[in-house]
């Protein structure tokens, strides 16, 4: 099973509101998550308030292998969880073939 961290967004018409998850990659996007890790909200102006995130559990599905979308994954940046690279996992996947 591919599993995704991304988004699911929520709220009103003209007043988004996303919640970040852990899904089945095959999963809709507003789809039953495995997970619920933390929440963005882009219409709030205050800095550091518009999202927060479960680091611990957010590292523990990095670890079992689930890939972050691109906003998410500016988002572990920016809390500095360390994500592995893309090169590196291809890599290493050639290694084990050999």
């Amino acid at each position: 099973m591919a599993v995704g961290i991304r988004l699911k967004r929520m709220g009103r018409r003209n007043r988004p509101f996303y919640r970040i998850c852990v899904m089945d990659q095959h999963t809709r996007r507003d789809g039953r998550a495995i997970e619920e890790l933390g929440f963005y909200d882009p219409v709030n102006p205050e800095k550091g308030k518009h999202f927060e995130l479960n680091e611990e559990r957010a590292r523990y599905w990095i670890s079992q292998g689930a890939q972050p979308t691109e906003t998410v994954a500016s988002f572990m940046k920016e809390r500095g969880i360390e994500l592995p690279s893309r090169s590196a996992k291809r890599r290493a996947k050639k290694k084990a073939t050999k």
